[in-house]
């Protein structure tokens, strides 16, 4: 049957599946919908699951604000063996022996918690000299790469029958939490990978609230896109502000507006129940960042 594309515009919440891409599982979601455009707000690897907010539409325009928001993990470390990418999808590099108890694990933790400094590791998207890393380490080449700086904002003991550990991550931005099990595994001696990654929270969106793509297919069209988000649910940590007509109309068309009551930074800008989009306020004037199509 043939599909017959729309325009759909809000966020939807997928919780993808261990064994697909995250593109592929966008892909799937947007065949679903029979949507036009899409995007993903940041890559699950295919050895992992749980929650990818998902943008169509117009909301594709606010994806990059919550690349840069903070996420939360369930990660899964099998301690003792170090793989080539610090998760079960590399060449196992070193097997030791696991002689820890759960006291010493509990006891290395707060180690990695605040801001620590982080090496990128080379099977990542990161670019160097136009490619990403991970071109570069399959023709075993190693790149340096400086540490960058990320946040870990809690890290607790979930399970613990060592090898096996389980451990909930809230951490910024651009954090590898494979690299973080790498290196809780040297700091304990023995060495350690990744072998479950369940992204649990992303922004202030939560894997309670996503669907499954089985769950999507069961529905009718309709039911699917009543499933969606507006677009400024991506923005909800942003302040916000309300615009009369005719700072509405002037923003709209890309011109400033006055608004005494904007805080400075970027802020989200409505007239009445409709979002115009984003702006940046300073001194009591807005000026248009990213807009809404009208």
């Amino acid at each position: 049957m043939k599909i017959v594309r729309q325009r759909v515009d809000g966020v939807l919440l997928l919780n993808k599946p261990v064994g697909l891409s995250s593109n592929t599982a966008l892909q799937k979601a947007k065949w679903l919908l029979a949507a036009l455009k899409a995007g993903h707000t940041g890559t699950l690897d295919p050895f992992a699951d749980g929650l990818l907010p998902l943008c169509f539409g117009e909301a594709t325009k606010f994806s990059g604000y919550l690349l840069e928001s903070d996420k939360r993990y369930r990660a899964t470390l099998q301690l003792g063996i170090t793989t080539s990418t610090g998760d079960p999808e590399g060449e196992v590099l070193v097997e030791r022996p696991v002689n820890v108890h759960c006291e010493e694990v509990a006891a290395v933790l707060p180690r990695f918690l605040g801001e620590i400094e982080q090496v990128p590791p080379m099977h990542s998207a990161l670019k160097h000299q136009g490619r990403p890393l991970y071109e570069y380490a399959r023709a075993g080449i190693d790149i340096e790469r400086p540490p960058r700086k990320i946040r870990i904002a809690t890290l607790d003991l979930v399970e613990c029958a060592p090898p096996r550990v389980v451990l909930d991550v809230a951490c910024s931005a651009g954090t590898y939490v494979r690299t973080l099990a790498q290196d809780i595994g040297e700091t304990l001696g023995c060495g350690a990978h990744l072998t479950g990654l369940t992204r649990t929270a992303a922004g202030g969106f939560e894997l309670v609230h996503a669907h499954t793509l089985d769950a999507l297919e069961a529905l009718s069209p309709d039911a699917r896109r009543a499933l969606l988000m507006p677009p400024d649910s991506l923005l909800a940590h942003l302040p916000a502000v309300q615009l009369d007509e005719p700072g509405a109309s002037a923003l709209r068309q890309g011109r400033s507006a006055t608004c005494p009551a904007a805080p400075s930074g970027l802020t989200r800008v409505y007239r009445g129940p409709a979002f115009i989009g984003l702006a940046d306020a300073a001194a009591g004037r807005l000026t248009p960042r990213r807009l809404m199509a009208t």
